[in-house]
């Protein structure tokens, strides 16, 4: 009976990837294809293998982006968009086909959607918002998978770190959440810690990006949003030079009590606690600084680091 069930499952997600070559089926073949994407087995392979899907998804993502910077994108080319990307997230986290996404570099075609961010703020910022949480979650999928070489791949766009500080700076709570779980995975990887470390001006724009989080959440508390941005700070400790800098430029809201006492109902989190003592410590032993600049949210970047002392630095 299960496997009568897979089977029925398998042919129906098939005529569903078919009517995506028909313009007037397509808008309903992917809400269908995407709200029962866990349920069809070996979807993404069944993606990947099929004539033009591909391409046609790459195709509905590419048709939002001329409403970006305008605000004007409606909620059905959102959702319809949101579909596309809920598919290629299938892509992203199947092993067998994830390796493709990155070689191919796949991710270019949602940094639109990360950088967007309207001079006049639309009338219902939910499609943007939703476009957006979206794109992260391909990011992140690819991000977490047990791929060795997936950071790697990821920076070498060059965009990725930056476009996710972006999003932390501007996006909702849970877009910034997304974010600093993307960066959080990056400095998780060793090739990632490397490449922020490599020069003073990245880590002080990472360190920056933590640190204007942190005023965001003086009033907006969340302790999972917290939880990331600890976790970030403790992992650039793991940098000789990084932690350098911390021990001296340590943000106050890590230094005394008010922030956690705010979130004292949300936090249960002994991981993140013990990660804000951790840091505390570390600040407590002011050693000799990287270079001897605040860090502070917006703070302007400096200068990278001589080519001999930036490889030093790692």
């Amino acid at each position: 009976m299960q496997v009568a069930s897979k089977e029925a499952a398998v042919r129906c997600a098939e005529e569903l990837l078919m009517s995506l070559h028909n313009p007037s089926t397509r808008d309903s073949a992917l809400a269908e294809l995407s709200k029962h994407r866990d349920a069809i087995p070996e979807l993404a392979c069944l993606i990947w293998q099929s004539f033009g899907c591909v391409a046609i998804l790459l195709e509905e993502i590419v048709s939002a982006y001329q409403h970006l910077s305008t605000g004007a994108l409606s909620v059905q080319l959102s959702n319809r968009v949101c579909n596309a990307m809920a598919l290629l997230q299938c892509l992203a986290a199947h092993p067998a086909t994830r390796r493709a996404v990155l070689d191919l570099q796949l991710v270019h075609y949602l940094f639109p959607f990360l950088s967007n961010h309207p001079q006049h703020q639309p009338a219902d910022p939910r499609p943007a918002e939703f476009l957006r949480l979206t794109a992260l979650g391909v990011i992140g999928a690819l991000a977490k998978s047990e791929d060795p070489q997936a950071v790697e791949c990821l920076l070498r766009t060059e965009q990725l770190v930056p476009l996710c500080l972006r999003v932390m700076d501007f996006g909702s709570e849970l877009s910034r959440t997304v974010a600093t779980f993307v960066v959080q995975k990056v400095l998780q990887d060793p090739a990632g810690l490397a490449y922020v470390c490599n020069t003073y001006q990245r880590f002080e724009q990472v360190a920056a990006g933590l640190a204007g989080v942190l005023v965001y959440l003086r009033v907006n508390p969340s302790a999972r949003l917290l939880k990331h941005v600890v976790r970030c700070y403790v992992l650039l400790t793991d940098n000789f030079r990084a932690r350098q800098a911390l021990s001296l430029y340590l943000p106050q809201e890590l230094k005394d009590d008010s922030l956690l006492s705010r979130m004292q109902l949300q936090l249960r989190d002994r991981k993140t606690l013990l990660g804000v003592l951790h840091l505390r410590r570390l600040a407590e032993r002011v050693e000799q600084p990287w270079p001897p600049v605040p860090l502070r949210p917006g703070a302007a970047a400096v200068a990278p680091l001589p080519a001999s002392a930036a490889h030093g630095a790692c």
